[in-house]
C-alpha cells in the first residue's frame, strides 16, 4: 500500500531559510524568494562542516 503525504502547508526548513520558498513557473523555470547567492552561501556552509565531521570519523 502506498505511503500517504501529509498535507502541509509549509516543508520544515532549517531555521536559516525560515521564509524560503521555490516553485516551478509555467516555462518550467525555478522561481524562488532567495537569491542564488544566498542559496550556496548556505549549502557551502552547511557542506564543508558536514565533510569535516566525516573526516573525523575515518
Amino acid at each position: 500500500m502506498p505511503k500517504k503525504f501529509s498535507n502541509k502547508d509549509k516543508a520544515d526548513v532549517h531555521k536559516e531559510l525560515k521564509g524560503f520558498e521555490i516553485r516551478i513557473n509555467s516555462f518550467g523555470e525555478m522561481e524562488s524568494n532567495f537569491s542564488i547567492e544566498k542559496l550556496n552561501e548556505f549549502l557551502n556552509e552547511k557542506l564543508e562542516k558536514e565533510e569535516k565531521k566525516e573526516d573525523k570519523k575515518k
